[in-house]
């Protein structure tokens, strides 16, 4: 079995990501491992300045420590009248301990005098390999921001985001539409299929 380490501590992520595997074709074929199971696994400081640098950055040294494959994300919501913001910063748009509810308040404030509310979920996935880089992939989902948070589904800034095509957010729409149209999904779908590859190819492959 292929083991891959997600160089993320965000739950909420490997859940989704794990939830996606297990509905791919190589679902049994290939096992994400958790940070919290590798002894001293480091703190990593995302410094790029772009989504695809800070995967980069986060899959090659999780990949050097652990001594293993790895894959990592960076992923946030752009907004259009805000000149792409928060971008990169999504996580820690309104300061390092804010909760989304108070990040969400914070760019709803900001949008309050704008017509235009356009915007896009961006996710980049690095895939490494004991410190080398060996690719990348990249999702995008387009939508609007609503007026007002709706929905208790999903997390970070799925309450306020209405993918197009769709009346409700990504908080009502739920999981299961969700998985198949987020950002997080679509550069999943482009990994999984480049690994699906690599199994086929190699009948021995395996990362550890």
């Amino acid at each position: 079995m292929l083991q891959i380490l997600a160089a993320t501590t965000n739950k909420h992520k490997i859940r989704e990501f794990q939830a996606m595997l297990d509905a791919s074709a190589d679902s049994g074929r290939v096992c994400i491992i958790s940070p919290d199971t590798i002894k001293d696994f480091p703190v990593i400081v995302e410094n790029g300045t772009t989504f695809e640098e800070n995967a980069r950055i986060k899959a090659g040294q999780a990949a050097r420590y652990a001594d293993m494959a790895a894959f990592a994300d960076d992923s946030g919501l752009e907004v259009a009248a805000l000149g792409g913001a928060p971008g990169i910063y999504s996580a820690r748009y309104a300061g390092e301990n804010a909760s989304y509810a108070e990040k969400m308040a914070k760019l709803l404030d900001e949008l309050k005098n704008f017509d235009d509310r356009r915007a896009r979920f961006v996710c980049v996935i690095a895939l490494a390999y004991r410190g080398d880089i060996v690719e990348t992939f990249r999702g995008e989902v387009t939508g609007h921001i609503a007026p007002e948070p709706r929905g208790t589904e999903g997390f970070g800034y799925d309450p306020i985001f209405i993918p197009d095509g769709y009346d409700k957010t990504f908080g009502e729409l739920g999981e299961e539409v969700k998985s198949k149209l987020s950002h997080r999904a679509r550069a999943f779908a482009l990994a999984a299929e480049f690994v699906h590859r690599e199994l086929q190819t190699m009948d021995d492959f395996e990362f550890v």
